[in-house]
């Protein structure tokens, strides 16, 4: 087999087909791009999501002197403190109890919110209250139990689900994903009908060529041989712009997204390249196996 001359009928095959080609590297191209994008959002919502099953899952406000929650009566007590202590311990549901004292919550607060000095500068110390933080045996069957056990106990102000709060964002990134999932398989499917349309074009074109090869024993595998490669150097190339994208959406979206919340869980380069790898092969995938069927029907002997 020449590799001059599969090198010369693949040239030939852009070169008369170049408005097909350039059209099916765009779709590839957009098509990996979602999905990559999709697949993403899947590794930030299972990171974030791990990041935070195994921290605090139910927060016990106490009261401040500047409380005005009907529950308290100025700030929480020493006995009051104990209390509430003995008292969530006691539950079989809880894992742990973990008391926050109110320095301690300032400088979480100053922590957590660096990226907002205008918020930080306006906040008094005074306005942030001690907690206790709690870990459940079962975050969906025990935050309600405990809850109740614990609200409008003397120094409580409010009880937070931490839980119930992130499963709702979470809810909203698995909306997200799984749009972005839907569109880049509808426009894999475009893809795979365009790569479809260009390959039988191209063999069209040269019909003549492909003839004489036959009348000559060329084999099934060196006649088709051009248009798979054809298929595969659009799909390499979308493959490309693609990648290109991606290393853009994590960059300049997803990374910036972070900043908006605190504990942020950023994608590493390895989720990335593992990405992109993931969407090379789909790429090369669905341009060679739907360029290899395509032939196998209109090339058939």
């Amino acid at each position: 087999m020449r590799a001059q001359f599969v090198l010369s009928e693949v040239w030939i095959g852009l070169r008369r087909n170049l408005t097909m080609t350039i059209a099916l590297v765009v779709v590839v191209a957009i098509s990996l791009s979602l999905l990559g994008t999709g697949l993403l959002f899947v590794k930030q919502v299972d990171n974030t999501r791990s990041y935070w099953q195994s921290r605090v899952q139910l927060s016990v406000y106490l009261c401040t002197s500047q409380a005005i929650d009907a529950n308290c009566n100025g700030a929480v007590t020493t006995a009051e403190i104990d209390s509430i202590q003995q008292a969530l311990k006691s539950l079989p549901e809880v894992i742990s109890v973990t008391y926050l004292s109110q320095p301690q919550a300032v400088a979480l607060f100053k922590q957590e919110f660096a990226n907002s000095p205008t918020l930080v500068k306006y906040t008094s110390p005074s306005q942030i209250p001690s907690s206790f933080e709690i870990r459940l045996r079962n975050t969906q069957a025990d935050a309600i139990p405990v809850t109740n056990s614990v609200d409008g106990l003397p120094g409580v102000a409010q009880v937070v689900d931490d839980a119930s709060i992130l499963n709702n964002f979470y809810k909203l990134l698995d909306g997200a994903r799984t749009a972005v999932v839907i569109i880049a398989i509808f426009l894999l499917v475009a893809a795979i009908l365009l790569v479809a349309n260009t390959i039988r074009l191209s063999a069209f074109n040269r019909r003549r060529e492909t003839s004489i090869m036959r009348l000559v024993g060329a084999s099934n595998f060196y006649v088709q041989l051009p248009f798979l490669v054809e298929g595969m150097i659009a799909g390499f190339f979308g493959w490309l712009i693609s990648a290109g994208l991606l290393v853009a959406v994590k960059a300049l979206w997803l990374n910036g997204l972070q900043s908006y919340f605190p504990y942020g869980v950023t994608l590493t380069t390895t989720d990335l390249v593992e990405v992109i790898i993931i969407a090379l092969i789909m790429g090369l995938l669905i341009c060679g196996t739907t360029s290899f069927l395509t032939l196998r029907r209109y090339l058939r002997v």
